[in-house]
């Protein structure tokens, strides 16, 4: 991507005549000798006091067929106005069955051309869903030596982002399937969970969460602890419940964003910690139940979340397809 330059003499002249007068010393930055274009485009985005912005969606790829393509949309508009930082991919990121090399044609009909605004064009955090398992899971993984925005390096992976007065936030990206004994006798899910070792990286994940001195504690997996969806008592969320939710009481994890539901879900269940959140709706739904005692939202309805973080709380938004904020949550940091 070519980088526009703009000189001091020339653009914040411009700049200053245009806005009344105001320096860029007004928007908080120095005088510089010269500006990138991607700088002027951040100093028209709304400030608010939150440190780390992200976008999350999950379980999207289909060619941009059944509102992947609306979703898609949406969520440039909504970058294009809002402080984004990342996006992150909660898995099932190619339907039916995954991609089968890193040079598969779905690349381009259902991530290049599709999430094509230029809000969009910053670091994408896969983690891989089950059905990206049909296929080669490493495919995708792989993808990161040819894509300048997909950062997938291994199939589970961490990464620090900091907040102001040195604070961080510990972002774990987990691979769920090889949790899931019942996967490894399926006949397309078990030629590519086999030889995964799970205890290894349920082992990794403790260790990284108990050696952290993170503020936040997040965690990415596709399948969910507990959900309002079709899957409340399927062996797969049942898996996952039994190995990850000691674990994440005994070692602080503040939040667990998942996929595998195509809806959006707010979840707390009564005396747990962790707060779980729901984004798979980025091109199909799937019919939830509101009168469950653990969740706090629930719609089957496409779109994405919008994560907002400092030191003091976090911030989580939900966009429909449409553009409209439908659920807004905010969870003050003890």
């Amino acid at each position: 991507m070519k980088r526009r330059t703009f000189m001091k003499n020339s653009l914040g002249t411009a700049l200053a005549a245009g806005l009344g007068g105001i320096s860029l010393s007004s928007f908080g930055l120095a005088e510089p000798t010269q500006l990138e274009s991607e700088d002027i485009q951040q100093l028209f985005k709304p400030k608010d006091d939150y440190d780390l912005h992200f976008i999350a969606v999950g379980d999207w790829g289909r060619n941009g067929a059944d509102h992947q393509l609306a979703v898609a949309q949406q969520m440039g508009k909504w970058a294009d106005l809002h402080a984004n930082d990342f996006i992150i991919s909660t898995g099932d990121n190619f339907y039916p069955s995954g991609v089968v090399s890193e040079h598969d044609p779905l690349w381009h009909y259902s991530f290049e051309n599709i999430y094509t605004a230029f809000s969009l064009q910053w670091d994408w955090y896969p983690i891989l869903g089950n059905h990206d398992y049909k296929s080669d899971p490493d495919a995708q993984v792989r993808y990161s030596g040819i894509s300048r925005r997909w950062k997938m390096p291994a199939r589970y992976y961490s990464r620090i982002f900091k907040l102001r007065d040195d604070k961080k936030v510990l972002m774990a990206f987990i691979d769920t399937n090889p949790m899931i004994p019942e996967f490894y006798t399926n006949s397309e899910y078990g030629p590519h969970v086999a030889g995964q070792q799970p205890e290894k990286q349920l082992e990794w994940l403790d260790q990284l969460l108990e050696n952290s001195d993170a503020h936040w504690k997040i965690v990415v997996g596709h399948h969910p602890l507990y959900t309002a969806g079709p899957r409340t008592d399927n062996y797969d969320t049942l898996a996952v419940r039994k190995v990850l939710e000691t674990m994440f009481e005994k070692r602080g994890v503040d939040i667990y964003l998942s996929g595998h539901e195509h809806s959006l879900q707010h979840l707390k269940v009564e005396g747990k910690k962790f707060h779980q959140f729901i984004s798979g709706a980025g091109s199909e739904i799937t019919p939830v139940k509101n009168n469950l005692p653990y969740s706090r939202f629930a719609r089957d309805q496409y779109g994405f979340f919008y994560f907002s973080i400092n030191a003091e709380g976090l911030k989580c938004q939900i966009i429909d397809y449409q553009g409209h904020e439908i659920y807004q949550f905010s969870l003050p940091k003890s």
